[in-house]
């Protein structure tokens, strides 16, 4: 891999490279949430859809509270009696995160002896908190986080962001990701090298590797075998 390297938070970091709808999805499984996965879907998309609009997360929330608030617009959409599930589902996905959270930080502290690292992430403008919340403080040179710089993905410029907060070319720089549309295409538009972390996505279908990964991973310890 090249010196500097660009890494997404959710779903790269945090889950083990499954889509975020899929890792709650899951956790409604097992805790035997009476859904089917249909209407599940609607209520995940709905809620959010609803976060991207609304300033409901607040810059202060750890993510325990923004994943609370999160579940908690699901499970009102679901209705019935979805909502006595909040706690359960809270504090199973929360344990999970946790110990993802913990694989990832272990590679990150190897890599950092030989790489400058940024984050580049939709986030809702609290991701400082929650990387301090899970262990990552002191693990990148700079966080470039949508809410504040007001750049999403799949748009190229943030990776341009990144590229610049490590002060090298793109061409210096790999960018590792779990979403083919919202990392991998747009990180190779800005001339990054790319890593697609490949885990279980939000789709059945299991989609080809795209020519623009240059590497393609399934566990976040094979970085290291990159280095």
């Amino acid at each position: 891999m090249t010196e500097g390297l660009i890494f997404d938070y959710g779903g790269t970091l945090d889950t083990g490279g499954c889509h975020w709808g899929r890792f709650i999805w899951h956790a409604y499984e097992r805790q035997h949430v009476p859904v089917d996965e249909a209407s599940f879907r609607d209520a995940y998309v709905f809620a959010e859809r609803t976060l991207g609009k609304n300033p409901i997360i607040q810059s202060s929330y750890t993510f325990r509270q923004t994943l609370a608030v999160k579940l908690r617009i699901q499970l009102e959409q679901l209705g019935g009696n979805a909502l006595e599930y909040h706690a359960a589902l809270l504090d199973d996905l929360y344990g999970r995160v946790q110990q993802e959270t913990r694989k990832s930080i272990e590679v990150l502290r190897q890599l950092s002896d030989s790489h400058k690292m940024v984050l580049v992430s939709n986030f809702y403008g609290n991701i400082g908190v929650v990387l301090s919340e899970f262990g990552f403080d002191g693990l990148f040179q700079h966080i470039v986080e949508s809410a504040v710089v007001g750049v999403r993905k799949p748009d190229p410029r943030i990776f341009t962001l990144g590229v610049e907060a490590l002060g090298m070319q793109p061409a210096d720089v790999t960018v590792i990701g779990d979403s083919i549309d919202k990392d991998i295409v747009p990180a190779k538009k800005a001339g990054c090298h790319t890593v697609w972390f490949k885990g279980e996505g939000w789709n059945d279908a299991d989609p080809a590797t795209p020519a623009e990964a240059d590497s393609v991973i399934t566990d976040i310890r094979q970085l290291n075998n990159q280095k």
